[in-house]
């Protein structure tokens, strides 16, 4: 069985009645709340009031009062005053000159005549000599002289050493070495000899090898002969 709807009650055919209803009480509020009055409050009287007025305040006049400076008497007038005469003569003191005449003769002292003393140089390392001692046979300029006595004084000890010697003394095997030191003087002559050596006969022999070296051309330090320090290491072999 369907169900009939009255048409009179469909709220739709209203709609436009109800919005209308709406506007006008909105513009009815709006209206009376535009129109309501207001009225301000009032309070009590105070009277102008003025926010930069200065308080007057009185302020006692006060005076200051110096602190009294005792006086300082003047000084006593002498009790007698002595007059001095313009006619009284002064001693007048002579200073004499110490200036001389052409016509003086002036007396000079007499000056004696120091010697200077010869400055002594003592002996010079042979590594930082200037001039080397030249051993014979050697030529050209300081390092290959330098270089050549080195040679020459190797050459020398190798040629005149007795190689049987050491086996001889029956030392243990190995190398041995020896140091010989010595001096060269102002004259070319090899003299202050010493040695060092693992064994007696050694440092004998070593002593004999240098006493046989040849006259030489002795060093110079700054152009004067000098005595020149020399030290030979040497190494041998036993074995």
């Amino acid at each position: 069985m369907e169900i009939k709807k009255n048409p009179k009650s469909n709220l739709e055919n209203y709609s436009k009645l109800f919005m209308q209803i709406g506007l006008v009480l909105a513009l009815f509020i709006t209206y009376v709340a535009i129109e309501k009055k207001t009225f301000d409050r009032q309070f009590g009287d105070f009277g102008d009031v003025v926010m930069n007025a200065d308080l007057e305040e009185e302020i006692p006049i006060t005076e200051r009062i110096e602190p009294e400076i005792p006086k300082t008497p003047p000084p006593p007038a002498p009790e007698k005053i002595e007059v001095v005469e313009d006619e009284k003569e002064v001693e007048e003191t002579v200073i004499e000159t110490t200036e001389t005449d052409e016509t003086e003769a002036v007396e000079v002292e007499e000056i004696e005549e120091v010697e200077e003393e010869e400055e002594v140089v003592e002996d010079v390392p042979f590594t930082v000599i200037e001039d080397v001692p030249v051993f014979p046979g050697c030529k050209g300029n300081k390092a290959q002289l330098k270089a050549c006595f080195n040679k020459k004084m190797k050459k020398h000890f190798q040629k005149k050493f007795d190689s049987d010697l050491p086996n001889e003394l029956g030392l243990a095997p190995g190398k041995k070495r020896i140091t010989m030191l010595f001096r060269i003087d102002e004259e070319g002559n090899v003299v202050d000899i010493r040695a060092l050596a693992p064994h007696p006969r050694l440092k004998k022999e070593a002593i004999r090898i240098i006493k046989s070296l040849p006259k030489m051309t002795p060093g110079k330090q700054r152009g004067r002969p000098v005595g020149v320090r020399y030290t030979l290491p040497m190494g041998i072999m036993i074995e």
